[in-house]
């Protein structure tokens, strides 16, 4: 990964770009509550979709200072600005802006994630929610046209049902997947694993083959 500064809005935020190969897309990763770029679990996961032609985003949602601040932390407007910012970022670089664009959010990430994908359908081609809060992107969900995969833990019993009811509201194609034995944060043998290989038959089959890519 080569680590750069990604423009968001007036701010540089720190973020780590990993390109590939003939790529077939490129992912950002929208990370939760209390966590950054440096995430282990989106890392994980971003090595395992740069395995699979996918060229991957890791970057900072908020600064240090905004980032010990829990009402930034929650503020999902201000991540799905950010997240905005960076797909604005993403397009307009010459290495990587023909390519698909895909998001793949965790906790308050997921929401902010699919606010965007909601606002921008031309430009996020596919969106993955790992462990998200889906409830708190609010009425965005139904205006969701990009193919969204949800996912979350069996064992993260508080936010199963809000998955299902994330998964009815959403209109465009959509699918819900339950990992078996998992808690919230996937730390269980084999619950990353089964997470990084369905955000990759997602990606792999929603980037790349679209009108966009064809140009």
């Amino acid at each position: 990964m080569t680590p750069l500064a990604v423009e968001i809005g007036a701010r540089h935020l720190p973020g780590d770009l990993a390109l590939v190969t003939d790529a077939v897309g490129i992912v950002l990763f929208a990370h939760g509550s209390g966590s950054s770029r440096h995430s282990p679990r989106n890392r994980f996961v971003a090595e395992c979709l740069q395995r699979r032609g996918l060229a991957t985003l890791l970057f900072d949602l908020l600064d240090p200072r905004e980032a010990v601040d829990r009402s930034r932390v929650f503020d999902i407007d201000l991540l799905a600005g950010r997240v905005a910012d960076a797909v604005a970022w993403t397009r307009c670089r010459g290495d990587v802006g023909h390519l698909d664009i895909g998001l793949f959010g965790a906790s308050t990430g997921a929401a902010a994630a699919l606010r965007v994908a909601a606002a921008q359908p031309e430009a996020v081609a596919a969106v993955v929610s790992r462990g998200g809060r889906p409830d708190l992107a609010g009425d965005a969900l139904a205006q969701i046209r990009s193919p969204t995969l949800l996912i979350v833990g069996s064992e993260d019993t508080l936010l199963i049902e809000p998955h299902r009811e994330a998964l009815r509201r959403l209109r465009g194609e959509k699918r819900l997947e339950v990992v078996a034995g998992a808690s919230h944060l996937f730390e269980e043998p084999g619950a990353l694993e089964a997470v990084a290989r369905l955000a990759g038959d997602w990606f792999a089959g929603h980037l790349g083959v679209g009108p966009r890519a064809q140009r």
